[in-house]
């Protein structure tokens, strides 16, 4: 797609989207033309677009780019990865954060990828189960190493802000590959990362 075709489709975009946000404005009862809420629908529109570029992005090109041979087998860990998402059912943000481990197979890659891997997968619509999943299954397929494991713990707006109103849960979900199947690694895993 070329740079004026894409620059075309992102006005429409902002467009059709600035306009379902000023259908809401006036659904709720506000006025639109009233000072503080005139460009609401406009960065309304682009804050949407900043938190779901993740549909936009290729998360095994983003790993691939960063593969290097390498010999070592022990494990590697990137803990207390910071992450915003969307919930999918309310469209209200849950946030927390990951921790990932895998075991080199001949290749490991740069570390700063893991984090942009978990925005990727994060700047869409989630549930943290299919987070956790897509997180783990893309480090799996893409590097294929001896074992990779990942646990998110996140806090929902859905559950604090509305419904149960409870500000105090947390949820951890994990996933495990490989060697992290096994105990004794996954034991190492969970008590390097404080769990």
């Amino acid at each position: 797609m070329s740079y004026k075709i894409f620059e075309e489709y992102t006005q429409t975009y902002t467009q059709e989207m600035k306009n379902s946000y000023l259908s809401i404005l006036n659904s709720v009862g506000e006025d639109p033309d009233r000072a503080g809420i005139v460009k609401t629908p406009e960065r309304a529109a682009k804050a949407m677009q900043f938190l779901t570029q993740g549909y936009e992005m290729d998360p095994t090109e983003i790993l691939l780019s960063a593969m290097f041979p390498e010999d070592y087998d022990d494990m590697v860990i990137v803990k207390d990865i910071e992450l915003y998402s969307l919930c999918e059912h309310h469209m209200l943000p849950f946030f927390g954060k990951a921790h990932i481990a895998y075991i080199p197979n001949g290749r490991i890659v740069g570390l700063s990828k893991l984090p942009r891997i978990v925005d990727v997968f994060a700047r869409r619509l989630q549930v943290q189960e299919r987070l956790t999943h897509d997180i783990l299954e893309c480090i799996n397929q893409t590097l294929q190493p001896k074992g990779v494991a990942v646990v998110i713990e996140a806090y929902h707006m859905c559950m604090m802000m509305r419904g149960v109103q409870k500000q105090n849960s947390a949820t951890t979900t994990s996933g495990f590959r490989g060697e992290f199947k096994k105990n004794e690694t996954r034991n190492e895993f969970l008590r390097l990362i404080g769990k």
